[in-house]
Formats: structure tokens, C-alpha cells, sequence
């Protein structure tokens, strides 16, 4: 991947791929940051640019996988849009499904319902090369996010750089080139977003939502802490 950069023009635009998947407190802090934020909903009619033009992208995450066209008939041109984002060097940042449709399109591999699934506050294990990643560096050795995944990246793309594990999930955070992110956390999801889980879907699957939300709640303030902080790095990215 070039590791060249293009000058930033325009908002950061964001991808939203659920109704109840928007970009959260990141939105709010990138906005803080000086950014403009712009939200498409391609679920709901939006229809995604042909290009980036240089504007920074976030991809959110959602109940697909990367390359599932028939459910969500305008991944072919977010993934249009994240290989853009690769070979001209802009920022980009995927989160969840977006951190999967990143590994697949730099060459890695996707795997669904492989693992254990993963829900609400989780730890976060910053491996060694993080200490010099942009976003993630001097975090801490193990922070807390949120999580809501079932399939994971089971390969990471050729070259890239792993930066994060949990205990149950390798791949929770790695970067390609320069500028191009990918985790399977989500730093935009704060203790309300679990308060407004399908407490039943959960329940099938043996995880109890008032306990996830308790646990996010004790963990919130010092998780709000840490993401900003790199939401803040990433519009500084974004700014060049």
C-alpha cells in the first residue's frame, strides 16, 4: 500500500450501516476536534460518493460481513471506497465490521461466527507494536472497550501491523500503511448503547444484558478517557 498522502479535504465521512449504529461519543469528539462530520445511511436510501476526493473515512460496524452484498447491497462500494482510502494514503478508520472490511480488502481473511463471541466492557491487550502506532501508543498495557461480534478476522492483511488482543479474539486492533485502521472494538459505544441491546437476542446466547450494562456503566468514565484521547489522535491524522 502507498504510504503517501493526500492533502484532507472535506468532512470525515462516515458510513453508517445499522439504524442504531451510529458513530456515538466518536462523532462528538471528532467534531470537538475541529472536524466536520458527515453520517450517510446507505441502509436507508444514501447513496455512498464515488470517491473520497481526500476526506478521511469511518466505517461502523453492523450484523453483516464484508462482503454480504445481498443483505447490504452498498458494501461493494464502501469496499470501493476503504481500497481508495488504502492506495491514496487517506484516514481511515474501521470499526467492527468496518475493521473486517478493511483486513479483506488489504488480503486478509474473514471468518463468520468463528470464536467466541464477544459482549459488552472488554480488556484490551495493546501488544508491542503499539508503542509506536499513532492512535494507540502510551494507552496503557490494557484498556477497556466495548464489544458485539460473532465473526472475526482470522488472518491479518500482508504486512500489517497488530496492535491489539483480547483474551478470546486475536485481531482486535491492527493498521495498514500509514493511515488505515481496523478494530473489532467499538470506541463510540458507551453504557447506553448496551442499555438499548435485544435483551432476548443476548439471552439465546447465555449473556445477560443487565449485567453487561452494570459493567459498562463501572467502566465507562475510564474508557471515555481513553478513546477520546485517540479519536483526538485520529483527527489529527485526519488534519495532516
Amino acid at each position: 500500500m502507498s504510504s503517501s498522502r493526500e492533502p484532507v479535504r472535506g468532512p470525515v465521512l462516515v458510513v453508517q450501516n445499522t439504524r442504531s449504529g451510529g458513530p456515538g461519543r466518536v462523532g462528538g469528539w471528532l467534531r470537538e476536534a475541529g472536524l466536520e462530520v458527515r453520517t450517510l445511511h446507505p441502509y436507508d436510501g444514501d447513496v455512498l460518493p464515488a470517491s473520497l476526493d481526500g476526506r478521511p473515512l469511518l466505517v461502523l460496524g453492523g450484523g453483516f460481513l464484508p462482503d454480504d452484498d445481498e443483505r447490504a447491497p452498498w458494501l461493494p462500494a464502501t469496499r470501493r471506497l476503504a481500497a481508495q482510502a488504502l492506495h491514496g494514503g487517506t484516514p481511515f478508520l474501521g470499526v467492527c465490521l468496518g475493521g473486517q472490511l478493511l483486513a479483506q480488502v488489504a488480503g486478509g481473511t474473514v471468518r463468520a461466527e468463528h470464536g467466541t463471541p464477544e459482549y459488552g466492557s472488554t480488556a484490551i491487550r495493546l501488544r508491542p507494536e503499539a508503542a509506536d502506532d499513532p492512535l494507540l501508543h502510551g494507552l496503557g498495557a490494557e484498556v477497556t472497550a466495548i464489544e458485539r461480534h460473532v465473526d472475526a478476522v482470522t488472518e491479518l492483511p500482508p504486512g500489517a501491523a497488530w496492535l491489539a488482543s483480547s483474551e478470546h479474539c486475536p485481531h482486535q486492533a491492527f493498521r495498514v500503511g500509514a493511515a488505515a485502521w481496523g478494530l473489532q472494538f467499538h470506541p463510540e459505544a458507551d453504557a447506553g448503547r448496551v442499555a438499548g441491546w435485544d435483551r432476548d437476542e443476548l439471552a439465546a446466547r447465555g449473556v445477560d444484558r443487565d449485567v453487561l450494562h452494570a459493567r459498562a456503566v463501572a467502566a465507562e468514565e475510564a474508557s471515555a478517557a481513553v478513546w477520546a484521547r485517540f479519536t483526538r489522535r485520529f483527527a489529527a491524522v485526519c488534519r495532516g
